[in-house]
């Protein structure tokens, strides 16, 4: 049995699936299968995944016609086979050394998931670098803003996995955020590494660009949250309208977005929104800016 399984959801992808599995085969550690789960893509996804599956026999390829991006997640991790679950969405990338280290991380018995750190990129190069917090991840730290960032990020053991019930199909956004806090609540102990592993791919038109479903995803998971006796302070809230703001400049959102988002933040609470000062205050100075600017110049401004 392969010691890793990686995960691939998928939807027409033809213009990065390629990179992705590229960026899988180049790993140093080479014990790992990959699962490529094609949520009824419309273009030709599935016959690339099929030639790639036939050139490599730790590729197998799988549908879940129209039926999201969790239900694809957990229809492949209960087909998998290894010790450990990678997810990798199918634009974006791994370093060379990501599977090693994820390894070396779950040397330790008491680990039971492990992510890095990741530097967005887009069509123009590489942005900024996610940070990681000192100590294993909490609901507290989740409710702020998220430090595993997306899902390409997250390593767990698959009978931890199993044990959580897996993503809710439900939502479209922040399912990975409302497992987190599910994970973290039940006491399973995720850890994260120093290390830059992932490439993480923005696009302003892709799911993490919908910052209004975002937010509707986010309260279902508070509800979650607060089930499990976490419920967050006006310090997390402005850490997370932080993170939105952020995320409507690097994005097409109306620069009035990232505005109402940064000036809510600041007001619900100035220790939370500054908390990290030079982040709070250029993300503040930006969104104050982007009104009066051209689309380009924002775009050239804030996607690096």
């Amino acid at each position: 049995m392969p010691f890793f399984s990686i995960i691939i959801p998928c939807y027409n992808a033809t213009k990065t699936l390629g990179d992705t599995l590229d960026s899988i085969a180049a790993q140093t550690d080479t014990d790992w299968e990959a699962l490529i789960i094609d949520d009824g893509s419309t273009d030709a996804t599935w016959a690339m995944a099929v030639e790639r599956a036939a050139r490599d026999s730790r590729i197998k390829v799988y549908r879940n016609p129209a039926r999201g991006p969790s239900a694809a997640r957990n229809d492949g991790a209960f087909r998998s086979r290894g010790q450990v679950i990678a997810f990798c969405d199918a634009d974006d990338l791994w370093l060379p050394e990501k599977l090693a280290r994820m390894r070396s991380a779950f040397g330790c018995a008491d680990v039971d998931g492990a992510f890095a750190r990741i530097a967005f990129f887009d069509d123009r190069g590489s942005r900024t670098e996610s940070q990681v917090p000192e100590g294993a991840l909490t609901v507290p730290m989740l409710l702020g803003e998220n430090p595993v960032c997306t899902m390409s990020n997250v390593a767990v053991r698959r009978a931890v996995f199993l044990e959580t019930g897996g993503f809710d199909t439900t939502l479209v956004h922040n399912e990975d955020l409302e497992w987190l806090i599910r994970l973290a609540g039940q006491g399973f102990r995720m850890i994260g590494l120093p290390d830059l592993l992932v490439r993480y791919r923005t696009s302003p038109t892709g799911l993490s660009a919908d910052i209004r479903a975002m937010q509707a995803g986010r309260r279902a998971a508070l509800i979650t949250a607060a089930r499990l006796g976490f419920v967050p302070d006006s310090r997390a809230e402005a850490i997370h309208m932080r993170y939105l703001a952020r995320r409507a400049l690097r994005t097409d959102a109306p620069p009035m977005q990232s505005l109402r988002l940064a000036v809510e933040g600041a007001m619900m609470s100035p220790r939370g929104f500054f908390s990290d000062l030079k982040r709070g205050a250029l993300t503040l100075a930006g969104a104050i800016c982007a009104p009066v600017m051209p689309r380009g110049m924002r775009r050239s401004l804030f996607s690096h």
